[in-house]
């Protein structure tokens, strides 16, 4: 069972706050963190929010960990936590300044969310404008919405949403379409795009490269190419990391056993999970999951 008393990862949902208008949140760090209090959820402790976190830092700097890689985040970066991924916030959360936009996936109208791919994580994370000019164009958008979003009471609660539907509408795009954001992933990488939705519904029951190839037609060359035009690795790589990553969720946030995991993950058993986990993650599972419970990453 995980720290609440069941056996699988449990989102976190997202709830509008007392006053907020439905459907997404403009705060800044310190509103985060009173957010989070008034939720009764530790903001410093490794969380699955099964919404969209957009996190901007305007002063000082911001270490965090997204699916268990550190990012230090100063003025002008962004990162883009999307549902399902394992957020961390250090504890400068408290002291450096910036602005966090929260929402379901739902909330954004279909053509926005097939453009901005906004459910596939992006392939580089944090977000960085190539120059100033890209920064500041954020930067106009970003305080439109926060204006808007505040201007609760000047219009019906009905236009009120769509002005604000639609301001961050423009700010997703723009993150989206970032140079770097979503490097390789354009229409000539469709054999990637292809292997790496593959990957994401079968990974629990199938590792192996072959069979990835065969189900969608492709050669093991073309995948590895593929794979390696975007990530820079190879095809067995990406599925690598896709297990590690989902072995690693459900060790922190489940109490499942370490061989319960591995058998989530799709290894017939214990010791092949186990030299899987050391030769990939540098330690055993046990002492993976008492050291990301014990402290931010």
């Amino acid at each position: 069972m995980d720290r609440n008393g069941h056996d699988d990862v449990t989102d976190l949902p997202f709830r509008p706050s007392v006053g907020a208008p439905p459907g997404v949140e403009v705060l800044d760090f310190a509103g985060l963190l009173a957010r989070a209090h008034g939720h009764g959820v530790d903001a410093f402790a490794p969380l699955r929010p099964a919404f969209h976190h957009l996190i901007t830092v305007r002063s000082g700097t911001l270490r965090c960990s997204l699916d268990f890689t550190g990012h230090t985040l100063s003025g002008g970066d962004w990162l883009w936590a999307r549902p399902g991924q394992i957020l961390q916030f250090g504890t400068d959360l408290a002291e450096a300044r910036g602005t966090v936009v929260l929402f379901p996936s739902g909330f954004l109208g279909s053509p926005t969310v097939e453009a901005a791919r906004v459910d596939q994580p992006a392939p580089r994370q944090p977000l960085v404008p190539r120059d100033e000019d890209q920064r500041q164009a954020l930067r106009s958008v970003l305080d439109l919405l926060e204006s808007e979003h505040r201007r609760l009471a000047e219009l019906p609660l009905d236009v009120h949403i769509e002005v604000v539907r639609h301001l961050l509408a423009v700010l997703v795009l723009r993150l989206a379409h970032l140079r770097g954001a979503q490097d390789g992933d354009e229409a000539g990488s469709e054999a990637y795009r292809r292997f790496r939705q593959a990957v994401e519904r079968d990974f629990t029951r199938s590792h192996r490269v072959e069979e990835y190839a065969r189900q969608l037609g492709y050669s093991v060359r073309t995948l590895t190419r593929a794979t390696r035009a975007v990530t820079g690795s190879g095809a067995k790589r990406l599925i690598d990391d896709r297990v590690l990553l989902e072995a690693k969720r459900l060790l922190v946030h489940t109490d499942l056993p370490t061989n319960a995991v591995g058998e989530r993950v799709g290894f017939p058993g214990p010791t092949a999970f186990a030299r899987f986990f050391r030769q990939r993650a540098g330690e055993t599972p046990a002492a993976f999951r008492d050291r990301a419970r014990g402290g931010p990453g």
